[in-house]
């Protein structure tokens, strides 16, 4: 395996925008995909998952029993249970703080504004099986649920990829089972995001869907914006990395490597002034590197995505991160908190060397549903706000319409809409 390779911030940027690029050939797959399942329904989705996932599955037994999700609580460790409900208090508690109200505005007795806050009724969450259900995804279900119950979404469907076995993981069974959620249902990729848009005899037509997946589900979100609401359209999970010469490089090693094990266009960036931790870093990567599990997706995704930038300082590191606007973003440095006003684009960021990621990705708090690919720049991680609709109110009074009636004809007759104008003026007459 190459270890890091050291670009500038330029070469870096240029790399990293292969990363977004769109796959047309895969998009007319998934738009047929689409296709099938509004036109056959629940025909199209069992030939397909006996197809993929399991060869003895029957659309009658796509939704899993409520006995099946209340007994996965004896199948788990008790201690990986009380595990789970800590994690799910954590985000809890983080998501409370994020609850919004409607306000009304009575600025005079002219004219009252506001602002009505409701929550989305029908939110679908795709939970990956991760392979084969034998890697559960725990806490994907956990960020998707909790900001959406705090929301005060009705209604919560999951949906998981079947095992061959036709089965779900019982450690997901059981996280539903913590979480209140009882409509589960096993079918995964595009078919299972297109059920959930167009609905069938099976499976409930919802007004959102949630939650990571393969490319497939990622295009069929991306195509059916305007059909249903999405989180967001994700890319491949990121990690940059800012540490001065105080930091540990083993500790450095590992956080990086912590994002390549995912898959192998998982990027890892190491962003600092020190020549000495860059080959101490170095190092270390080739070292641990061998340990691990998934060292083959390890080595790949470091080839093609590991990256080092040397800067001047610390405060020219958090330009460049910045620039970049990572999923994740880490501070191994000493004082992190003075440098907080200076990072404006990251999904989330981590401060100090006892922060790695995976203490916000699985218990803490925060969500770990990020903006990808740079698009931190402009958008923000899953929360409540996510399940929310925001309408707009205004109560005009006589005087107000009639006082401002020649100000918003005016407006409308530049825009040459005459009829708006004139909905405002027949009004003096």
């Amino acid at each position: 395996m190459r270890c890091f390779k050291i670009y500038e911030l330029d070469k870096v940027l240029s790399l990293l925008s292969e990363r977004k690029t769109s796959n047309y050939e895969l998009e007319n797959k998934v738009r047929e995909i689409l296709k099938n399942v509004r036109e056959h329904g629940d025909e199209y989705i069992e030939k397909m998952t006996r197809k993929f996932d399991c060869p003895t599955f029957s659309i009658d037994d796509i939704q899993v029993e409520q006995k099946e999700i209340d007994d996965a609580i004896n199948k788990v460790d008790k201690e990986h249970i009380d595990i789970f409900k800590q994690a799910i208090e954590n985000v809890r508690r983080f998501h409370e703080q994020q609850k919004q109200r409607s306000w009304i505005d009575n600025r005079n007795n002219d004219i009252i504004l506001g602002q009505l806050i409701n929550p989305v009724e029908k939110v679908g969450l795709y939970v990956p099986a991760g392979k084969g259900g034998s890697t559960p995804l725990v806490s994907t279900l956990i960020m998707n649920a909790v900001p959406a119950q705090i929301a005060g979404v009705k209604e919560l469907i999951v949906v998981s990829p079947p095992s061959k076995e036709n089965r779900i993981n019982p450690y997901i069974l059981a996280t539903a089972r913590l979480l209140n959620i009882d409509k589960i249902f096993k079918i995964g990729s595009a078919w299972a995001v297109g059920a959930l848009a167009y609905g069938t005899k099976k499976v409930p037509k919802v007004d959102m869907v949630v939650g990571p997946g393969n490319i497939f589900v990622t295009i069929a979100k991306k195509l059916l914006i305007g059909e249903i609401g999405i989180d967001m359209i994700a890319g491949p999970s990121e990690i940059v990395v800012i540490a001065d010469d105080k930091a540990k490089p083993h500790w450095v090693a590992a956080d990086l490597l912590s994002q390549a094990e995912h898959d192998e266009y998982a990027c890892s960036i190491l962003i600092t002034p020190s020549d000495e931790l860059i080959e101490q870093v170095k190092k270390e990567l080739l070292k641990q590197v061998n340990t691990l599990p998934r060292k083959d997706i390890v080595e790949k995704s470091l080839e093609k995505w590991g990256c080092i930038i040397k800067t001047k300082s610390i405060e020219d590191a958090i330009y460049v991160a910045n620039e970049i606007a990572p999923e994740h973003l880490e501070l191994h440095v000493e004082n992190p908190w003075e440098y907080i006003s200076l990072i404006k684009n990251a999904g989330c960021v981590f401060l100090g060397s006892y922060t790695p990621e995976p203490v916000g990705d699985y218990f803490a708090g925060p969500n770990h549903v990020l903006p990808t690919t740079a698009t931190a720049r402009f958008s923000s991680g899953l929360s409540v706000e996510t399940f929310y609709k925001k309408t707009n109110l205004i109560c005009a009074s006589k005087k107000y319409t009639l006082n401002n009636a020649q100000k918003i004809s005016t407006m409308a007759m530049i825009e040459g809409l005459e009829a708006h104008a004139k909905s405002v003026t027949i009004r003096l007459e």
